[in-house]
């Protein structure tokens, strides 16, 4: 094979190797993101009769989480059935009702909260990950990793065949 050639394969086999590695290396960091992979949706969160009771005496509503992750685009719907008006943040939520919060912005909120024990309620608001970002982390770390195997590739001399007849001992 002519010597151009082989420094194509190189830099080919290369760029393929990198690809893979920044492949599995992206993957396994995507599993940590999964909740939010996925559309934007309306997500609704109930408070159950008997919260406000519950929080006079001291004691933490078992179904409430202490702070939710959501996606640029996601919809909070907070359905009130306990028979006390509630507040979180924004939202006045009379017993009974609903009322809901857009999420339009990637932000981390501390919002006041009348439904949670210690009065404070988080959501987390991130970039959805979508097919697209997960191709541009395996870009972004893939092709500059081949690109390195590949100059390493090129520099690093061919491992030279035997051949039989130089061999030969007159």
């Amino acid at each position: 094979m002519p010597p151009i050639q082989i420094v194509v394969k190189r830099i080919l086999v290369s760029l393929l190797i990198g690809l893979a590695i920044g492949t599995l290396i992206n993957e396994v960091t995507f599993l940590f993101l999964r909740e939010t992979a996925r559309a934007p949706k309306v997500i609704e969160l109930v408070i159950p009769e008997g919260t406000a009771e519950s929080i006079s005496h001291g004691e933490t509503p078992p179904s409430l989480p202490d702070a939710m992750t959501f996606v640029v685009g996601d919809t909070l719907l907070v359905r009130n059935n306990d028979k006390t008006d509630h507040q979180l943040g924004p939202l006045w939520i009379p017993a009974g009702t609903s009322a809901s919060l857009p999420l339009n912005a990637v932000q981390s909120y501390a919002y006041e909260c009348s439904f949670q024990e210690g009065n404070y309620f988080g959501l987390d608001v991130r970039e959805p990950l979508t097919t697209g970002t997960r191709l541009y982390g395996i870009l972004y770390s893939g092709l500059p990793l081949g690109m390195l195997i590949a100059l390493y590739a090129v520099i690093m001399p061919a491992k030279k065949k035997n051949d039989p007849q130089k061999n030969v001992q007159p």
